[in-house]
Formats: structure tokens, sequence, C-alpha cells
């Protein structure tokens, strides 16, 4: 099914972003096979270049390896997800604070925003 990208990121990029929380998820487990170049180009509404150059990227980035003849899978090297894990939080934290500030919310008054939603209250 085509994804509805933002048009302030490039959509290689967005799509690096899907596969990695889908990784850090659990949707895609370590050594699973990722769908064929052509198959998420279909599947995503996008050229197949772009997936090509996304599968290049995250293989730089260690995230997924390809196997000659057999495709492109999720690595197997556990230190490495749960690096891509803290990473992927991190870039989360970072954009909450910067967006709260933005807001003009003090420490104080985000710390307790997150502590109240993530008891229940406040929904």
């Amino acid at each position: 099914m085509p994804i509805d990208f933002q048009q302030d990121r490039p959509i290689y990029q967005q799509l690096m972003d899907r596969l990695s929380n889908e990784i850090v998820r659990g949707d895609r487990m370590p050594g699973d096979k990722l769908p064929s170049v052509r198959e998420y180009a279909v599947d995503t509404g996008v050229n197949p270049n772009t997936v090509s150059r996304v599968y290049r990227e995250l293989e730089q980035l260690t995230i997924v390896e390809s196997r000659r003849g057999q495709g492109t899978f999720v690595t197997e090297d556990q230190k490495r997800l749960n690096q891509l894990r803290e990473e992927l939080k991190e870039r989360q934290i970072d954009r909450f604070i910067t967006e709260m500030k933005q807001l003009g919310f003090s420490e104080n008054e985000m710390i307790q925003g997150l502590q109240a939603k993530a008891k229940g209250e406040g929904n």
C-alpha cells in the first residue's frame, strides 16, 4: 500500500526510518529477510532506485546485510540493534524537548507531563 510521505524530507530517509522503526519494534526480527527491492518499491509506491538506496544506506549503517543471491536481511548483531534502539530513543527525546521548549514549557513541566502520561493520567 503506497505511503503518504512528508514533503519536507527525502523519501529515502523516511523509508529508512520506517524500516528502522519496524526493526526496533520487533516487526522485523534479526535475520528476517526484507522484501526484494522491486517488491518493496511496489508496496510503498516508490521508484526501485529509491529502495536500492534505502537498502544500501541501511547496510552502511550495519542495520541490514546483503547476501549475494539471497537478498537483504536484518542484522543478527544484537549489540547493533540495541544501539539502534537507543539512537531512535535519543532522536525522539531530542525532538520532543526541542518542540516543547519552542512552546515555552520548562523542564519541570515536561517531566511532570511525561510522568502523568506514563501513569495514565491526563488522557
